[in-house]
This record gives C-alpha cells, structure tokens and sequence, in this order.
C-alpha cells in the first residue's frame, strides 16, 4: 500500500505511474494510467504487466533487475504495444522504491505521441507544400513544350505518307499523350470542387460497393459507422476519389499474403479538434485499416509525396492525389503502421455552409 499523502500526489499528475511488486504485478496505477490503459484500478491490480504491455522496446528483465538490485533507468521513445492492440510511445522511467515491507517498482510513462504527431505534422507539412510547389513548376514547364512536340508530331503525321514512318510519329502522339495525362495528374483536379451538404457515409457506402465488385480479390470489407455524424459540406466525387485511391493502397497491399485480408471502414465524431493550427468544433474521423504487412520504413516518412511507392508497377500517385483532395476540404491524413495493421485517418472539418451549385 502507498502512503496516502504520496497517492494523492500520484493522482494529481498527467504522467502515468505504475507501481509493480517483485511478480511485476501492478499493485497501483494513477488516474493517468488507467486512462492510458484504458481499464479501471479494479481490472489492473494484481494483473502481470506483460499481460497490460505486450510489447516493448524494454525487456522485461530489465525490470526484473532493477526492483532486485534497487536500480532505475530511463528510456525514450519507447514503443509499447498494449493488449488491446494500440501502440503508443513514450518516454519510460524505472525506479526502485522502499515501499516499507517489500521492494516496489515504480513506472512513469509520459506519452508523446501527440507532441511527436504535432512536431511531424508540422514538418511534413511544409515539406509537402514545397514538394507540391515544386511538382507543380516542374509539370508547367514540361507541359508546354510538350504540346510543342505534340502538334509537330500531327504536322508532320499528315505530310508523309510513308507507314513506317506514320507508325512513328503516331508512337509520339500516343506517348505525348501519356505523359500529358501523368503531369494533369500531378497538377492535381483541374476544377474546383463542388461543395454540397452531404452524408459521408453514402460516399464511403460507393466506395466500398466498387472494392467489393472487384472479383480479383476476396477481401471482407468491415463497417463501423457513428451515425451520429451530421451530413458534412463536401464535395462527394473529390472524397469518393480520396477515399479509393487510399482503400485501392490497401487492396494492393493484401495482395499475396497468407491471412485473409480484411479492410475495416470506421467512422468517429471528434470534437474540438485542431486541423492543421485551426480548431474546428466538430470534424470527422474517418478511418480505413487493413491488416496487411504494413508501411516499409523507408517510405514511411515520404509516403505522400508523388512517385512514392512501394511496389515495382506502381506510379506513387495515388495517396499524393488523396492527400491533394483532402486537402482541399481543408482535412489531413495521419497514417499508422506496423506488420499486420496499416490505419489511414482521415479528419474532415464539419462545416454547415451553402451549396456552391
């Protein structure tokens, strides 16, 4: 048992704070790591802590050794994978207490994922203006003289009458073509959007009726919808298009793999919630998980910028037009993964505004 006085102190701070005995048993844990944990004081004491934290960069014999030894250490951006699933991370600190009769081992972990999330967030996102800035230039400055080489190549088609050399300058045209397509693509949506008052939900309904058609796979598609989420001032084709290029990402990564691939759609009202620096009174969460072999590292932190990609065939355009069509609806995308769980989160600001048709 903890001293009174010093167990209210440990309930008054933010930091959670887990006290284990000698079986690392939890025999306390403050408000704040019961909301971390997400379960009472009730269901924690007495329950091992490998059966609470899965997962960690910290091996449970460190623990062992410093409640035997009366040592303590820290550690920083500690990974830690729950039991219900959840990563988190965070900074750990362990230290070895005389809890009067028996030795005790206390755990302080402050999480920092949303200080990290905010820090990346903010990098990223200047990153990605600069990138898409630079994308754009560079598209205009191919585009032109592209139309150039195009209208010769027409020219010149209809002044010989040679096949052989027809077949070539039809090889021009057709490539010109192309690679205007690909710059249209990177320019992002040549119109602007068309904002009505919609149901989100009906979009995310097309979406997964057009993955579910698709007899070259045998995905199970989930839904966990809020139907307390009020109808949204968006426009339906714009996020119906974000929305497939995201699940389309998902689908190509379940491919080949042993598990039967599962994609799950959940929705979430959020309140008071801040998108890139504006707080918005009510937004929308939208999440799109699949259980595939995850995000490679090495792509993790570029993911969104055009030509990313981890496959062989694939042009990385995909999840930098999502993000452009997010974007415009002044929402964001978050991405969290590791093998066996990639989440997408998708934030929409909700917005009661007039139809702009």
């Amino acid at each position: 048992m903890l001293n009174t006085s010093f167990e209210f102190l440990l309930e008054s701070l933010a930091t959670a704070v887990l006290v284990l005995d000698e079986k690392m048993e939890i025999s306390y844990a403050n408000l704040a790591a019961q909301s971390v944990l997400e379960q009472s004081d009730n269901q924690l004491l007495g329950t091992h802590i490998s059966h609470v934290i899965v997962r960690s960069n910290v091996d449970l014999d460190y623990l062992k050794r410093a409640i035997r030894e009366s040592e303590g250490f820290s550690d920083s951006e500690v990974v830690l994978t729950l039991f219900d699933g959840r990563h988190v991370l965070a900074d750990i600190t362990i230290k070895a207490i005389d809890a009067g009769n028996a030795d005790k081992l206390l755990v302080e972990l402050k999480l920092i994922d949303q200080q990290k999330r905010i820090t990346q967030e903010s990098q990223q996102w200047a990153q990605q203006q600069a990138a898409r800035e630079l994308i754009r230039g560079l598209a205009h400055e191919i585009k032109n003289p592209l139309g150039g080489v195009r209208g010769a190549a027409q020219l010149l088609d209809k002044q010989i009458v040679s096949p052989d050399l027809k077949e070539c300058t039809q090889v021009i045209i057709e490539q010109s073509d192309r690679l205007r397509n690909l710059v249209d693509k990177l320019l992002g949506p040549n119109s602007l959007p068309s904002f009505e008052m919609q149901n989100i939900h009906r979009v995310l309904e097309k979406v997964r009726l057009v993955v579910q058609l698709d007899s070259s796979h045998n995905i199970d598609i989930i839904r966990d919808y809020d139907p307390s989420i009020p109808d949204a001032f968006f426009d339906s084709d714009m996020l119906q298009q974000a929305f497939l290029n995201i699940v389309r990402n998902s689908v190509q990564a379940l491919e080949g793999q042993a598990v039967p691939g599962k994609i799950e759609f959940k929705s979430r009202i959020k309140r008071q919630f801040t998108i890139h620096g504006v707080r918005y009174p009510l937004a929308a969460q939208i999440k799109i998980i699949d259980n595939g072999p995850g995000i490679p590292d090495e792509i993790k932190d570029t993911l969104f910028y055009p030509m990313v990609t981890g496959r062989v065939e694939g042009t990385g355009l995909g999840l930098s037009i999502a993000q452009n069509l997010i974007n415009h609806h002044k929402g964001k995308i978050e991405v969290e993964s590791w093998p066996g769980h990639t989440e997408f989160k998708i934030y929409l600001p909700i917005e009661k505004k007039e139809s702009t048709k």
